[in-house]
């Protein structure tokens, strides 16, 4: 009896114990983390350092700029930190010696900023207008390749930033590439 007794007690206690099956799962874990804000930061300082150089607040290579003693280590710190390549400064500077009738051309309606950061023909054109479209793009598609590259971002990230910053910078009367309510674009004068 005892026996019987001892044998329906362990069925009792096998039968009443919780059963807890852990198992992972077939998928890895996946763990999502943004870096859109560094990388954004990032890239709009290298856009700021290049505009600088265009619009002419920054001094071309070989030229000294009035500097205190402080802001000699300060400045060339600074440099050390933003510098881009050479392949970027020269597109920079030729931007900058071109500006001007770049300028010229948007003012009149001509020549528009389109939602890629590069400059379109909005008008009738000779062929020395469509030379100046053509380095001004290709200058700035080199800028753009070596800022997505340093950010490791893509370079139409660095385009829609881009773009943004020049629209903003057109003179007046600059036809500029805009969204509209229903998800598409349009050209506007500014």
């Amino acid at each position: 009896m005892k026996t019987l007794l001892i044998v329906v007690m362990c069925v009792v206690f096998g039968m009443g114990c919780a059963r807890v099956k852990v198992g992972g799962s077939k998928e890895p874990i996946k763990v999502d983390i943004s870096m859109r804000l560094d990388i954004y930061q990032h890239v709009v300082k290298d856009i700021d350092d290049i505009e600088s150089i265009v619009s002419g607040s920054e001094s071309k290579p070989g030229q000294k700029a009035p500097q205190s003693r402080i802001g000699l280590f300060i400045g060339t710190a600074f440099a050390q930190e933003s510098e881009l390549g050479p392949e970027v400064q020269q597109a920079a500077l030729n931007r900058r010696d071109r500006r001007s009738a770049l300028v010229s051309w948007q003012e009149k309606g001509v020549v528009g900023e389109n939602k890629s950061g590069l400059v379109e023909i909005r008008g009738a054109a000779d062929s020395s207008v469509q030379a100046l479209v053509a380095a001004e793009n290709q200058d700035r598609m080199i800028i753009y390749k070596a800022v997505a590259e340093k950010n490791g971002t893509s370079v139409e990230n660095v385009q829609k930033l881009y773009a943004v910053r020049l629209q903003n910078d057109a003179p007046t009367g600059t036809p500029i590439e805009v969204a509209n309510e229903s998800g598409g674009y349009t050209w506007r004068v500014k």
